[in-house]
């Protein structure tokens, strides 16, 4: 009789622990899947920027006698933004680094793009540049909201997989801490915008 009680309780803690270490594999890819989730509302984004900036360039070329150094500077940051890539299944610090630098470059040669269009009165009456300058600012405010909600998603998994017990299982099931989206470089310091 003491041979099953031993094994019962032999077999219900071996449950016991089995249905843990379950339990937090099971919420790590949850929350996992959630950062991927989040990471792809981020491309999307960036994307729907990037699909604007053609037109917006278009738009630009087609309307004004434009200088060409804004533009060129305007599509090959695009082009460079579009070619950095982030592996959402295991972000790093520095890919996320690399990607925000690319995206950082293409803000700021928009941030030209715009300020030098002050010179063409006829472009800044132009209703389809009008309709590109607010699409592109309401994608702009996507693209943070879209950051601020990998953020979101980034720090229950991180919570989760690096607090103790859960960080022994969560290593062992190959999770790891996962990057936050930062700032680039110099985002704290004001735009100066000169005419």
């Amino acid at each position: 009789m003491k041979k099953w009680i031993i094994i019962g309780v032999i077999l219900v803690v071996i449950f016991g622990i089995y249905s843990w270490a379950k339990g937090i594999n099971n919420t790590a890819v949850t929350l996992n899947e959630n950062i991927r989730e989040a990471w792809g509302n981020v491309e999307t984004s960036y994307q729907r920027r990037n699909d604007l900036i053609g037109n917006l360039v278009n738009t630009v070329k087609g309307a004004a006698d434009f200088e060409k150094g804004t533009l060129t500077a305007v599509i090959e940051a695009r082009s460079k933004a579009t070619s950095t890539t982030v592996d959402p299944s295991n972000i790093t610090p520095e890919q996320l680094a690399e990607f925000s630098k690319a995206q950082s470059g293409v803000s700021s040669a928009l941030s030209r793009l715009l300020v030098t269009v002050e010179a063409y009165p006829e472009l800044k009456a132009n209703q389809n540049f009008l309709k590109l300058q607010d699409e592109l600012a309401s994608t702009e405010n996507q693209i943070l909201t879209a950051r601020t909600r990998f953020n979101e998603a980034v720090k229950p998994y991180n919570n989760h997989v690096l607090k103790f017990p859960n960080s022994i299982f969560a290593g062992m099931f190959g999770f790891k801490e996962k990057a936050y989206f930062e700032a680039a470089a110099g985002a704290e310091k004001p735009v100066e915008v000169k005419f």
